[in-house]
């Protein structure tokens, strides 16, 4: 259930973002930090309040569908044949370095709320 309800938030975050900047697939971008923010707010919250169950729905689950390391690999793929190498690079780093931080944040905002 939480993995099919990921993937559905994906497509619509795709078809809304990934046509309003040209050449960038911000769709993609968008629920890869999302979901960065947010795996990091669950590690907090349910490393201090234990739910395996709901850790397994939300984590494993909606998150796992949510977020995409196929799509950004296609698409930082896909820049680089087309020689656009500086978006590439952007690209690749907007989702490996924000998911971090976005992870970071996450957790912080969940260690300071509890």
């Amino acid at each position: 259930i939480g993995a099919a309800l990921g993937a559905l938030a994906r497509w619509q975050a795709g078809l809304l973002f990934n046509a309003r900047w040209a050449g960038f697939p911000l769709g993609t971008l968008l629920v890869n930090l999302v979901g960065g923010l947010l795996i990091g707010m669950a590690l907090e919250w349910f490393g201090r309040q234990p739910n395996e169950l709901m850790k397994l729905l939300l984590v494993t689950g909606f998150l796992g569908g949510l977020t995409t390391f196929s799509a950004f690999s296609g698409e930082s793929l896909v820049l680089l044949k087309h020689g656009q190498f500086g978006m590439a690079l952007a690209h690749t780093l907007a989702h490996v370095v924000g998911s971090l931080l976005a992870a970071w944040l996450g957790m912080r905002i969940v260690a300071a709320l509890i």
